[in-house]
């Protein structure tokens, strides 16, 4: 396993230079001088050469693009001219903020969409089935955007039962932020829950048509014990899958729903800089994430192993 775990770990070298350079190139495809942005319009010929000379947009594309990777490799993400600092402090000072709702979506997710897949796998072509499988194709086709305009919408303009802007103030007490997560944490737990219930229901079938369920059952052994314990724990393996690709679909989808929210994490700092021109904030957000996704998919990749010994990444089966 520790040859494989290397390997993998390894494989992301490639990927995540591939990310960087896709992401050098495309900032400078966006349209608009950065110097310019940074200093206004009314500003002098002379003031916005000397800034794009600070910022390093004078020198050759290719020689910028080697500065930029060999300060990667030395931890040096650049220096982000928009909020007067380097980029990896800002990037995790908004971290924390990305991550509460993140977590908190996701794992609500889990707690909804899993029994749900559960027990629509042991009702199947019953109301309960039909009914929430119907519901589970509608949460997997809703654009995330179209569901948080919806639920400001409603809740928000409405209702007027939840807050809509901002991540709230924990010197008002713990409902004020709590109250500003539960709109953009429903946002992010809606299209995660339907593919878990989705996945689950289609993995739980094949467990509990399987020979081994038929001879506990006819054992006499408790109906709730089969399906928990012996049953769901073989349909983890697709399940674990799908959660470190919705763990990473999820820290993107938080682009939007940080938009749509006004919170204050990666997801507004990365369109903050896209409007600013600010290029080494948006390359240091967009490797940042891919950093993350990779990782989760490695983490994924190890849990996988443990739960299901009988795969090898080294050469299929065993």
């Amino acid at each position: 396993m520790a040859k494989t775990i290397i390997r993998r770990a390894l494989q992301t070298i490639p990927v995540l230079l591939v990310v960087v350079t896709f992401t050098f190139v495309l900032t400078r495809m966006i349209p608009g001088d950065p110097a310019v942005t940074m200093l206004g319009p009314q500003a002098s010929p002379d003031a916005i050469e000397t800034m794009r000379e600070k910022m390093g947009l004078n020198e050759p594309m290719l020689q910028q693009y080697a500065s930029y990777v060999l300060g990667v490799l030395q931890g040096d993400f650049g220096y982000s001219y928009s909020y007067n600092g380097a980029v990896m402090p800002i990037i995790l000072s908004r971290l924390p903020s990305t991550l509460m709702i993140t977590i908190t979506g996701l794992v609500l997710a889990i707690l909804v969409g899993i029994p749900i897949g559960v027990e629509s796998a042991v009702k199947q072509n019953t109301a309960f089935d039909y009914i929430f499988m119907v519901l589970a194709l509608v949460g997997v086709s809703m654009p995330i955007f179209w569901l948080g305009l919806m639920l400001v919408l409603t809740f928000s303009v409405n209702l007027g039962w939840l807050p809509v802007m901002g991540m709230g103030n924990a010197a008002k007490g713990a409902w004020d932020v709590v109250s500003h997560m539960i709109l953009p944490c429903l946002c992010l737990a809606t299209i995660p829950a339907a593919t878990f219930a989705r996945i689950t229901r289609s993995s739980m079938l094949e467990s509990i048509n399987a020979d081994y369920v038929k001879a506990l059952r006819s054992r006499g052994i408790k109906e709730s014990v089969v399906i928990w314990k012996h049953a769901f724990k073989n349909a983890l393996p697709p399940i674990v899958t799908v959660l470190g690709i919705q763990l990473a679909g999820a820290f993107a989808g938080a682009i939007l729903t940080e938009t749509i929210f006004s919170w204050p994490g990666l997801g507004t700092l990365i369109v903050n800089a896209v409007n600013g021109r600010d290029y080494a904030l948006i390359q240091g957000v967009v490797l940042f994430s891919a950093v993350v996704f990779v990782f989760v998919n490695l983490v994924v990749d190890i849990v996988y192993m443990i739960i299901n010994p009988k795969v090898s990444y080294e050469g299929g089966a065993r």
